[in-house]
């Protein structure tokens, strides 16, 4: 029997604003829907969190048996600088500064979030979709809403009509906003725009002679609108009623209001049955910022390369110390919040390592089978990863206190109590068992110190590549090597 009927998991719906008994469309099998990065930039901690929030969640329904089509697109085009209909395409912009084409930036900063999100051990998606690889798909949609007379044509570009949209509809039911609140709190200069309602937004844009991403259309040469596109992808791979979409907290309005809003006007009918949404990351109790410093990127702390942290810390660390908070709650990064996960973790990872020297015995003094079900309990209510972490350490007790011959367990017990650690640690947190250096390890520094010597002999022999190698692997690691007048140092 699959695990999934065992469970019972109930998810907080973002449209209804309560937790509800999760039910799939399609018994055993689920469809979900991630936003993914707007790939201009190095991908940001507050990026990870989120996916790293829909990972433990696609990890979870695995470990249930559920089969999960899990699609979480590319951003490639379209996505105006501060998410209005008006500027500039964040990646021609980028292209523009750094005198590269379009396609070079999105393929530099693709790598660069693939390569992030496999230090951390996120588990890929089903189906990974570009928006332009789906422009066709689009303009369908486009023609699809413009016949149902929610679209209309001005110059060029085409918007969606959302006061008519809100006569048969509401725009608004999933950030709880009212269209004539919003209608009223909104001045528009005359002249400025060609849309019929400040709120309306645009589902194709016409490019400006200067624009450089742009494809031909009915109605002009030009680019889609934002929201249109997780629309497109969406639907396209997972049909027009699924059963879960999630994002960040920031993408709800107008992202995700729009994405419904355009589903609706196709189908008639509402797309998604549980809207999920993860909350921001701050940084020493504040927002984080390029502009004012208050900023670290992934990669700086698994290098220790910046200005923040005391020192480097591995991936699973970093991942270990976010799921100590909901996905729902605000968490903030700090370097005692971190270097106190890192106890936690090694403490994690120590009992398991050490849990099969236990001698089983003919009796059992601690109730596995009810810690086990309290682990399920955690994660059934809406993904608490948080107080899951609280049960695995009630198991790192009874390992401690088993080692210690202070307690008993027989054979099936102690299978019982190692598998379910292994299983909740590893395959639903994802968290993989490193080696941590302390400071006395004698073994790993002299074995630090030999690839030292072998860099600096690959260096001698000009052989770059297995210099540059080496040095990675050991960054990967969280050992940051520094090359000095006296010759080469690590730090952990």
């Amino acid at each position: 029997m699959p695990l999934y009927k065992t469970q019972s998991l109930k998810i907080y719906n973002s449209l209804s604003g309560e937790k509800e008994n999760f039910t799939p469309i399609h018994e055993g099998n689920i469809g979900m829907y991630v936003c993914g990065p707007t790939v201009y930039s190095n991908v940001h901690l507050g990026n990870v969190r989120t996916f790293m929030s829909f990972d433990i969640i696609f990890r979870y329904f695995l470990h249930l048996c559920y089969k999960v089509r899990y699609v979480r697109n590319i951003t490639d085009v379209g996505h105006i600088v501060d998410d209005v209909d008006e500027g500039e395409d964040k990646i021609a912009k980028k292209a523009r500064l750094e005198q590269l084409e379009p396609m070079e930036v999105v393929q530099r900063y693709t790598v660069d979030f693939h390569d992030i999100l496999n230090a951390f051990n996120f588990l890929p998606p089903s189906i990974e979709p570009t928006a332009t690889g789906h422009i066709i798909e689009q303009i369908e949609i486009i023609k699809t809403i413009i016949d149902k007379g929610i679209g209309y044509e001005v110059n060029g570009s085409v918007y969606f009509d959302v006061v008519k949209f809100n006569q048969n509809h509401h725009y608004g039911v999933l950030s709880g906003r009212n269209i004539e609140d919003m209608l009223a709190n909104t001045r528009e200069l005359d002249g400025q725009s060609d849309k019929r309602n400040p709120q309306d937004f645009a589902l194709w844009k016409k490019a400006e002679p200067q624009h450089i991403m742009r494809w031909p259309s009915p109605w002009s040469d030009g680019f889609p609108g934002w929201h249109l596109e997780c629309t497109a992808m969406s639907t396209k791979y997972l049909g027009s009623h699924f059963d879960i979409h999630g994002g960040g907290m920031d993408l709800k309005f107008p992202h995700h209001e729009c994405e419904i809003a355009q589903n609706e006007a196709c189908t008639g009918q509402t797309p998604v049955n549980y809207w999920m949404h993860a909350n921001m990351l701050t940084l020493n109790g504040k927002k984080m910022a390029k502009s004012t410093g208050n900023n670290i990127l992934p990669r700086e702390i698994l290098t220790g390369d910046n200005t923040i942290l005391s020192k480097a810390f591995s991936a699973s660390v970093a991942r270990f110390f976010m799921l100590q908070a909901h996905y729902r709650s605000i968490l903030d990064f700090s370097d005692d919040a971190i270097v106190a996960a890192e106890k936690g973790y090694k403490r994690l990872m120590e009992a398991i390592a050490t849990s099969t020297e236990i001698v089983a015995n003919t009796t059992s003094t601690l109730a596995i089978a009810s810690w086990k079900q309290q682990c399920y309990d955690a994660m059934n209510d809406d993904f608490n990863s948080p107080i899951l972490i609280a049960h695995l350490f009630e198991g790192v007790r009874y390992i401690n206190l088993l080692k210690e011959g202070k307690e008993t367990l027989n054979t099936v017990d102690l299978d019982l109590l190692i598998q379910t650690m292994r299983a909740f640690v590893y395959d639903v947190l994802g968290l993989e068992n490193e080696t941590v250096y302390d400071g006395n390890t004698d073994k790993l520094e002299g074995t630090i110190n030999m690839l030292i010597a072998m860099r600096k002999a690959a260096r001698e022999d000009k052989n770059f590549a297995l210099s540059d190698q080496i040095r990675d692997q050991l960054i990967a690691l969280g050992i940051q090597l520094k090359d000095g007048k006296e010759g080469t140092t690590f730090s952990i």
